[in-house]
């Protein structure tokens, strides 16, 4: 019979620990172990590092190794391409602001660049997606205080794009997430308009809803501010403009059911812009 030798209790607890340290160190020691063994590593080497560390998700260590890659290569290519990637490490690891500043030096700093688009692409999708997360965790603010800040600014950026560039890869992509913000900030607009009519801020309501139609020429919420105009303009006593307001509405959206169904609230959560 083969005689099983048992570790103490304490022993093997210390070898438990002694291993998970060892693998949760192992998940970002890949540049670190490059620059251990040969501090003079070329900007390549720590560049394939850096791609291998993002590859994996570390995007910290990604970005630490990016930003070697950078200072040793300083004035190439590589260097020109490791700060993109530092700018996309760190919006993906949630630092959205550190990004934008990452994707506005390399724009100020290289204007003639090949990548030049993508790094407008970049600047868009960093304000895209923030504001698209802001918008849906917080329907129960009070929306008249919202800002729509980060998605001007990304339209801004795709439009830069698509007109510099109309024939870039990433155009087409730009193109879709225009109309969609272009639909989002104009049923933000509406929602608005539409809280102040409900509350008895005509002036207010009807201020908002011009706004959503003289910016937002062909959004779908367009119809609805028309709407709210020209009811209004009726609760103003404001006979004239309802009727101007009347008239473009009518001709604007001629099978429209909001005469009959009236200015009301709807469950439908205001930043889902879509029928």
């Amino acid at each position: 019979m083969t005689a099983t030798v048992s570790r103490p209790a304490g022993r093997t607890a210390a070898i438990r620990v002694l291993a998970l340290a060892c693998a949760l160190a192992a998940a970002g020691c890949g540049s670190n172990k490059t620059e251990a063994l040969n501090p003079n590593a070329s900007a390549e080497r720590l560049y394939s590092d850096a791609k291998a560390e993002m590859n994996a998700g570390n995007w910290e260590q990604a970005i630490k190794t990016l930003e070697r890659v950078e200072g040793r290569g300083a004035g190439t290519l590589l260097a020109q391409q490791a700060l993109l990637d530092t700018a996309y490490a760190q919006w993906r690891s949630g630092e959205r602001a550190q990004a934008l500043a990452s994707v506005e030096r390399f724009i100020k700093l290289n204007p003639s660049s090949p990548a030049l688009d993508y790094a407008l692409y970049l600047r868009g999708v960093i304000n895209f997606n923030d504001d698209i997360g802001v918008m849906g965790t917080l329907a129960g603010q009070d929306l008249s205080e919202r800002d729509q800040k980060a998605s001007r600014d990304a339209h801004q950026a795709f439009k830069q794009l698509v007109e510099q560039f109309p024939d870039s890869q990433y155009a087409a992509d730009a193109r879709i997430r225009m109309d969609y913000i272009v639909n989002s900030l104009a049923s933000y607009e509406v929602h608005v308009a539409r809280y102040y009519f409900l509350r008895g801020a005509y002036v207010a309501a009807v201020n908002r809803a011009q706004q959503a139609v003289v910016d937002f020429q062909g959004a779908p919420a367009t119809e609805e501010a028309l709407f709210i105009m020209v009811q209004g303009y009726d609760r103003l006593g404001l006979d004239t403009l309802r009727d101007d307001a009347d008239r473009v509405f009518q001709k604007s959206f001629p099978n429209s059911k909001l005469p009959q169904t009236g200015i009301r609230k709807t469950s439908k959560a205001w930043w889902h812009v879509w029928n």
